[in-house]
């Protein structure tokens, strides 16, 4: 056998190598995400038992991501794989969020930093969610606690003022925070205002005499 028979031989079982990982991290991905998405529509219901059931299943398969494509970093870092992985950032913060609890830190979820700062910014809409679930019953202390929560995190996304290359276009993801923390707000103030209206109207009517 020649050189470049070799070298083709070789190249042969490298690129067979990478097409499996490749086929293998596609799979993967996929169900990651049905984890991650069932996650938060748990959240929603407030079925935290198996929202954390699917958080488990979803941190197994992240990690069972970056167990396979250490040896094909081109994978680990391709569009599809770091959006599971995003999914699964954006899930785990909105759980945490939304149960009262501190934000995980990339290092607990082993993530990039800017893959975890688009789960971030993706988190912005579910908490959004939550918010407009709340004002259907009234104005509450939770509705704003939650829209501080969002400013905050508004407030860091827009500090990191790097190149796409580097955030994985998190400045558009941050263009879209701001319309929906404006939104909200708008909500927010909306019904703050009808509650105190309604409350203004029934101490009148307490005032009233009886006819």
């Amino acid at each position: 056998m020649n050189r470049l028979e070799e070298i083709t031989e070789r190249t042969h079982r490298v690129m067979e190598a990478h097409t499996a990982a490749r086929d293998r991290a596609l799979s993967i991905t996929r169900t990651l995400i049905r984890h991650a998405s069932h996650a938060i529509r748990a959240v929603h219901r407030g079925d935290n038992d198996a929202a954390q059931i699917e958080l488990e299943a979803a941190k197994k398969l992240a990690a069972e991501l970056q167990a396979n494509l250490h040896e094909f970093p081109s994978v680990y870092f391709a569009g599809y794989t770091q959006d599971a992985l995003k999914e699964f950032a954006e899930a785990s913060i909105v759980y945490a969020l939304l149960n009262g609890k501190e934000f995980p830190t990339p290092e607990e979820l082993n993530l990039q930093h800017s893959t975890y700062l688009q789960g971030l910014a993706e988190a912005v809409g579910e908490m959004r969610r939550r918010c407009l679930d709340i004002l259907r019953g009234g104005h509450s202390e939770e509705a704003e606690r939650l829209m501080d929560l969002m400013d905050e995190i508004y407030g860091v996304l827009v500090t990191m003022d790097y190149s796409d290359a580097i955030t994985g276009g998190l400045r558009r993801l941050t263009d879209l925070v701001r319309g929906i923390v404006e939104r909200t707000r708008g909500d927010l103030t909306i019904s703050l205002r009808q509650a105190r209206l309604e409350n203004s109207l029934r101490s009148l009517e307490a005032r009233l005499p009886e006819q």
